[in-house]
């Protein structure tokens, strides 16, 4: 490859971004652009760089990895560093250009590397795979703590005790929390497996409500039902719906 690799290095421990520029100060084929500490910084220059590869960490503060990779339009090839097996080894083998598990060796690095390297002629397989990391993301069962949200330039992270309802708009829902009304391109079924049962309830097809944020369900007429918020919203409450209700209140 004429051109040198152009890299960025992503993990909130110094220790470890000096730990991967190491093992690559020997490549003449490399070129390191940046290193970031955080998702936000890194979105920023991966952005402005365009790097061919990512060294990227999963456990990170304000964005996690995870996080990164769903809000960005055109990601690089990724290579995962984790301390985390469960994270690399259970959904990242299959579908990862390649997984470090901390501590790695030069030897299992350049193994990576050599991977990345592989498939920089290959972007569409690239692009496949890591849609397929976000899907096998998605599918595993694990409580959601925040929700992300991308609006053109601007990342608003909602912690999820802040969001009241969750709301069904086509291939969208609309998120209504403290914050505000945000659209997120993800299903209903998506939030119903992702949030606490014991804290949300899907009480119709349309709809997913905080029970923090709930006044008192009512009934309007024989069959019907409907709930009533905190801040007098009122949504509808479906026979299936107030059956999970009833068995969580």
């Amino acid at each position: 490859m004429a051109n040198k690799i152009k890299i960025i290095i992503i993990d909130d421990e110094s220790l470890a971004r000096q730990i991967t520029k190491n093992y690559l100060a020997n490549r003449s084929d490399i070129e390191i652009l940046a290193e970031c500490s955080n998702g936000f910084d890194a979105i920023k220059r991966i952005n402005e760089l365009k790097p061919d590869l990512i060294f990227l960490d999963i456990q990170m503060p304000k964005l996690n990895g995870f996080e990164m990779l769903e809000l960005l339009e055109d990601p690089p090839i990724i290579i995962f560093t984790t301390a985390y097996d469960h994270f690399a080894i259970k959904a990242f083998e299959v579908s990862a250009v390649d997984y470090l598990l901390k501590p790695f060796s030069e030897e299992r690095f350049t193994s990576a590397l050599q991977k990345a390297i592989a498939q920089l002629g290959d972007r569409f397989q690239q692009n496949s795979a890591i849609q397929n990391i976000i899907k096998q993301r998605d599918e595993k069962i694990e409580f959601l703590e925040r929700v992300v949200i991308k609006d053109g330039g601007k990342i608003t992270i909602i912690p999820v005790e802040e969001v009241k309802w969750i709301e069904a708009q086509d291939d969208y829902v609309l998120i209504n929390s403290e914050k505000g009304r945000f659209l997120k391109q993800k299903t209903m079924k998506y939030f119903e497996n992702h949030l606490n049962e014991n804290q949300f309830v899907r009480i119709h097809r349309s709809y997913i409500i905080n029970l923090d944020f709930l006044q008192h369900l009512e009934q309007t007429d024989t069959e019907s039902y409907r709930l009533v918020l905190k801040n007098g919203k009122e949504l509808p409450v479906s026979k299936t719906g107030l059956t999970r209700l009833k068995s969580t209140l």
